[in-house]
């Protein structure tokens, strides 16, 4: 396997990398601190506010899916040099991103205990979800705005102020918690609406960063107000067709993720906290290869837009090695941080052995994971087949492992350990196709059209 000598691809790649990787993680940062500080304040609580925090996963995969399906044909355009094009995609996915977030706002306002008890039939678990969810929902408009405008900066390689955001996001979520969830400094014990009360805030400022960011101080894309009015009739139609199989695919993988709590939920309640705990700080992990699988989308997408076939399967080729050096250093990780991690939770011997083996089985997903998803949903879905991945996905995840999983739940009464097996063994199957396909370079495809260039035009 001949890898590049492009030293240009390396220090685009991991600056990409690590920037996106930054991104994601503040999302997930955010959720970390409440899991961590809700779980040394109560069992409870925890499990409730794991409930709601499948259901901001699931908008989480849809928000996403829009602004990837946006990255996917605008990245082709950048890679023409063509700036006015990605302005217009812009328009389009803030438009479909806000319409997402309004609609699940309103049904989690209409339907908030159907909406939390979908997770567990536990009451006191649902009644502290239900007061986490009744704030944390304000904040679904505000991570919509922010991920599309953070996905356009994405693809012009601007990705800097995704730094900037986490940190700040970060920091002003956990001294929030730390002084509302047990009350300190004078302030009252509010236990879960204090976790979500930090969260919202998070969200808003980070917001109004990027926001600010966007329209103010960047010069690369010189993005206005007057691009979020616009839209092009011809460019909405390309779009439709290439990001709808990305949200959809997006969507039955948030479902999946949240079938997960759903199925361990229902086995008892030391599966959930143990489930919450382990997911947590494996999705956490996971952060960078989502940030590689970006990362290797922009730049597939860029040189497939450019016409350089060879120069694609060149990458390809250079991808796949670093995506499985990514999965061995993740799962090698999480298996030595375990017990520390573990350490930091006050819990039930029974949830506390539950948590380890959890733990200990998605040290071995993270690294099959790592190698699949960024070669499925970053190089393929970046060089134009956005199909393949919902295909995949419709066949493996819905038509065996779900079936299977709720069969060793419900039927065979298998113990939560063996369920989350299952229920992860998708990634493992999804290896086979990603090195198969990845390999034939079927998945080529020039996705731009002569397009119109206005007085501004990509540097």
């Amino acid at each position: 396997m001949l890898l590049t000598r492009d030293k240009s691809f390396y220090k685009s790649f991991f600056r990409l990398m690590s920037a996106l990787m930054l991104q994601q993680a503040v999302v997930l940062s955010v959720n970390l601190a409440d899991n961590i500080m809700l779980g040394s304040y109560s069992e409870t609580a925890l499990s409730g506010v794991a409930a709601v925090n499948q259901i901001q996963f699931i908008l989480q995969q849809l928000v996403f899916g829009v602004s990837n399906g946006m990255v996917v044909l605008a990245s082709q355009y950048w890679g023409q040099k063509k700036a006015d094009p990605v302005r217009r995609l812009m328009s389009i996915a803030f438009r479909a991103a806000i319409a997402i977030a309004v609609l699940l706002f309103v049904l989690v306002s209409l339907f908030p205990h159907g909406a939390v008890g979908i997770f567990t039939t536990d009451e006191a678990i649902i009644s502290q979800g239900m007061d986490y969810l009744s704030i944390v929902r304000f904040s679904y408009l505000f991570f919509a705005v922010t991920t599309v405008l953070l996905g356009t900066m994405r693809i012009v390689e601007k990705v800097s102020i995704a730094l900037y955001v986490s940190v700040i996001a970060l920091i002003l979520n956990c001294s929030i918690n730390y002084t509302l969830i047990g009350g300190r400094f004078g302030f009252p014990e509010m236990g879960v609406r204090g976790a979500a009360i930090g969260t919202l805030t998070a969200r808003i400022v980070e917001c109004l960063i990027v926001v600010f960011y966007v329209l103010c101080r960047d010069k690369v894309l010189g993005l206005r107000l007057r691009d979020f009015l616009r839209i092009d009739s011809v460019l909405a139609k390309d779009y439709i067709r290439i990001s709808l199989p990305v949200v959809t695919t997006g969507f039955l993988w948030g479902c999946n993720t949240a079938l997960q709590t759903v199925i361990l939920g229902h086995m008892s309640s030391s599966a959930i906290a143990a489930h919450s705990i382990s997911s947590t700080i494996f999705l956490f992990l996971k952060v960078m290869s989502v940030g590689a699988s970006s990362a290797a989308a922009v730049l597939t997408g860029k040189a497939v837009g450019t016409g350089n076939v060879p120069k694609v399967k060149e990458y390809t080729r250079t991808f796949q090695v670093l995506f499985l050096c990514i999965g061995i250093l993740l799962g090698t990780i999480l298996f030595f941080i375990r017990i520390p991690l573990l350490s930091l939770y006050t819990l039930e011997p029974q949830t506390r052995e539950l948590a380890n083996a959890f733990i200990l089985i998605e040290s071995t997903v993270l690294v099959v994971m790592s190698y699949q998803m960024c070669m499925n949903t970053g190089v393929i879905c970046g060089g134009g087949d956005t199909r393949y991945v919902m295909i995949m996905d419709l066949i493996v995840i819905w038509c065996i492992v779900i079936p299977l999983s709720f069969a060793s739940a419900f039927l065979w009464n298998a113990s939560p350990v063996v369920v989350l097996l299952v229920l992860n063994s998708d990634q493992y199957l999804k290896c086979i196709p990603a090195a198969v396909y990845g390999n034939s370079f079927r998945w080529i495809r020039q996705l731009t059209r002569p397009v119109e260039q206005d007085e501004s035009s990509a540097g």
